[in-house]
């Protein structure tokens, strides 16, 4: 009876360079795969142009990230209502069709027209 041997590798497969080769294309498949997925980072974008980013909406935890130019700003939420010095200055009124109309103190249009 003739005996049978399991063989990997062929007569013709002896070469140790064809492993070296098929790693060399596997790493240039990986590097173009990388390349790609650098070039379509949507950060890129943001790089160039001015946005603001707004993390919790509404809640006490509420922050609020502006980018203008090369300055960044960040603004966290206190919990607690804005304070300050000021006047009211007017009112705001949001018609049926979305618009919104203001519409300043009586006081404060008699003393412009002064």
């Amino acid at each position: 009876m003739k005996e049978r041997r399991f063989q990997v590798l062929h007569e013709d497969d002896s070469d140790p360079m064809l492993s070296s080769v098929n790693l060399v294309d596997v790493f240039m498949v990986a590097m173009v795969m990388m390349a790609i997925a650098l070039l379509s980072n949507p950060m890129l974008d943001l790089q160039d142009s001015d946005f603001t980013v707004i993390r919790n909406p509404g809640t006490p935890a509420m922050e609020i990230t502006v980018k203008r130019g090369q300055r960044l700003t960040k603004f966290q939420a206190t919990g607690r209502s804005s304070e300050g010095n000021g006047v009211e200055a007017g009112t705001a009124y949001q018609m049926e069709d979305g618009t919104m109309v203001y519409v300043p103190n009586s006081a404060e249009v008699s003393a412009q027209n002064e």
